[in-house]
């Protein structure tokens, strides 16, 4: 039940890389591949939810198992349940913190693993995701 939830979860991120990729189309394939996409990730009614207004989407949320690997990921960003940033690529870039490696496909989607918290998890997304989190700026 926990790697079902847990693949809910990730599915999550999925659609945020998914929905970030879109938004890359334009660009020349060498400059999206080299792109970093940001979400601020927070708790709200007691739930992992993520805003992107370019796609229409507010409290989307991150569902089942994400919310463990993202309290893992967040356990030493002071007050990560107020927002935190969230930086992925599917190439490495510098400060990632760590990375999801495909590990094969399945009914549409991607089963990734990290090394990181010792977790699988399913998502449709690109072979590799490197993810940087950290605190967000006060403005």
């Amino acid at each position: 039940m926990k790697s079902i939830m847990f693949a809910i979860g990730l599915a999550g991120i999925g659609l945020a890389v998914a929905f970030a990729l879109l938004r890359t189309e334009n660009r020349k394939e060498n400059d999206a591949m080299n792109s970093l996409m940001v979400i601020v990730p927070y708790k709200f009614e007691g739930l992992w939810v993520f805003d992107d207004a370019a796609v229409g989407l507010s409290k989307e949320p991150f569902i089942a198992g994400i919310d463990t690997l993202i309290d893992k990921a967040t356990a030493n960003i002071p007050d990560a349940q107020h927002g935190f940033r969230a930086i992925f690529s599917g190439t490495q870039f510098p400060g990632a913190n760590f990375k999801l490696e495909w590990r094969r496909a399945e009914s549409g989607g991607n089963w990734y693993y990290s090394r990181e918290f010792n977790q699988e998890g399913f998502k449709s997304a690109p072979r590799e995701i490197y993810v940087k989190v950290e605190p967000r700026s006060r403005d």
